[in-house]
């Protein structure tokens, strides 16, 4: 049985695996990545430009962002479980859409749909809430995201490869392939670890003010969303910057756009073996000065006339190591300030997070055209790589403020 008794387990007497865990994560980083390298590609195959195959990227965030708001209150109130076996039924079928789509409109409509396998990130984290706490929940989610990052560190390659083979088709039939075996895996072994509620959903939502108000919140939520948010633009720019800058093939841009998920992977073990010793906001602090200071290097290599693939994306991974480090210590802060709401504050800080990605992604591709260098990407990310620095040390003052230390 578990050793936490405020935890009730509905479904089965154990919690679920870490496999699980990195599983259900995992499927929505590889929908995300998976296909980016195949993006000229499909603009040659729908015939339409490649601005309107980037939406592909655009549009998934939003979507993204606004099902967060949803998925956590519901969770919250049904469970975890139901929640997460849906959206990977609808996953599968909006991921049929997309490889029978007859043209590019129809295509991101499926695409907007596969945004519903979210539920797995949302209450990946909320599920490692329900049952550890504080810095141990930062720890474990390190682990959780150390198995994810995997998954984009490796999916452009395969998605290249595949692509250059079989055609951009091919790289959907893998994520249909997976998306049920990732439903198997969540009905066979992930349980309900969210504690019983006798209150109704609509009384779930009014209790997000206790969220809007509260400082520490937003200081944890904007840390996360500028981190992400120079990861997110790189997502809508780096195909451009490879293919069209750099002229990379598919195969090689896969390559290459793995790179900061390695030094992710890296982060991710930083943060599951040292957030206990240090605490969430040191290592937050930390990741965010490397984030910030790997992305002076091509700024100031572009500068100076040296601009190639190798030290663009070489010093991106520098930015992926310092996110590893940032992301799960911020969601455990997050998750943390209400823990009754941990459900709710995945779904809305998830929300913030992808709508700000969004936007960024949508920025980069339009600020990208034409352009010879891929300084307007790299500028993007600093800004708002330095911006998640500017709020984890608001967020340490606040905090000092509130405790006089």
């Amino acid at each position: 049985m578990s050793s936490h008794p405020e935890v009730r387990y509905l479904d089965r007497a154990t919690p679920p695996h870490i496999s699980t865990l990195i599983a259900a994560t995992a499927l929505g980083a590889m929908s995300m990545n998976v296909f980016l390298p195949t993006l000229p590609q499909m603009a040659e195959y729908f015939q339409a430009d490649y601005a309107l195959m980037q939406r592909s990227v655009t549009l998934y965030l939003m979507v993204n962002a606004i099902l967060q708001l949803g998925i956590g209150p519901i969770s919250d109130r049904i469970g975890r479980r139901p929640v997460l076996l849906g959206s990977f039924v609808l996953f599968t079928l909006a991921t049929l859409g997309c490889i029978l789509a007859p043209t590019a409109e129809i295509f991101l409509a499926f695409r907007m749909a596969q945004a519903v396998v979210v539920a797995g990130l949302v209450l990946g984290r909320a599920v490692v809430r329900d049952m550890v706490p504080g810095p141990q929940a930062a720890s474990m989610i390190g682990y959780v995201t150390m198995g994810m990052a995997i998954v984009p560190m490796i999916g452009p390659v395969i998605g290249g490869v595949l692509g250059e083979t079989f055609g951009w088709q091919a790289n959907f039939v893998l994520l249909l392939v997976s998306g049920l075996l990732v439903m198997a895996l969540t009905w066979f072994d992930l349980g309900e670890t969210a504690s019983a509620s006798t209150g109704r959903l609509r009384d779930q939502i009014r209790e997000y003010p206790e969220l809007l108000t509260s400082r520490r919140f937003w200081g944890y939520c904007g840390a996360t969303t500028f981190a992400s948010g120079a990861f997110f633009a790189y997502l809508g720019g780096a195909p451009y910057v490879g293919s069209e800058i750099y002229h990379l093939t598919p195969s090689q841009v896969g390559f290459y756009f793995g790179a900061p998920a390695l030094g992710y992977f890296l982060g991710n073990f930083v943060a599951a073996r040292l957030s206990v010793r240090l605490g969430i906001n040191r290592m937050i602090l930390y990741g965010t000065v490397i984030s910030t200071a790997g992305l002076i290097i091509p700024l100031a290599s572009i500068l100076g006339g040296i601009d190639s693939a190798q030290v663009f994306f070489g010093s991106v991974t520098l930015v992926g190591l310092g996110n590893g480090m940032t992301m799960p210590n911020g969601n455990s802060g997050m998750l943390s300030v209400r823990p009754h709401l941990a459900g709710s504050a995945s779904g809305l800080g998830g929300a913030v997070m992808l709508a700000g990605g969004a936007g960024l992604a949508d920025m980069a591709g339009n600020f990208l055209a034409g352009s010879a260098t891929a300084m307007p990407l790299v500028l993007i990310m600093f800004g708002s790589s330095l911006l998640s620095l500017v709020a984890i040390l608001y967020t340490i003052r606040r905090e000092r403020f509130v405790t006089g230390g």
